[in-house]
């Protein structure tokens, strides 16, 4: 899972994004809000202490999942960030 972490990690520092990143959390973040969902593809949000807020497109497999992006909105700033390229 480490891996899977720091991928997340590098793809979104590789986007310009100057802020802290913690693969792991996203992971569980991500986890957390697809709890309970059925097979699908969602738009998950998660606003952050300082403002910022990860947007989150998911799609829900039986047993597993697929994060095709992530897109961050940083005080005036946007950073996309896609997976599935």
């Amino acid at each position: 899972m480490e891996e899977f972490y720091k991928a997340i990690e590098d793809k979104i520092k590789a986007s310009g994004y100057p802020g802290e990143i913690n693969g792991e959390d996203i992971y569980n973040d991500i986890c957390d809000q697809m709890e309970e969902k059925e097979n699908g593809t969602y738009l998950f949000l998660s606003k952050k202490d300082n403002g910022v807020v990860f947007e989150y497109k998911v799609d829900i497999l039986d047993e597993s999942f697929n994060l095709s992006y992530v897109h961050i909105t940083a005080n005036n700033d946007t950073f996309h960030i896609d997976f599935d390229n």
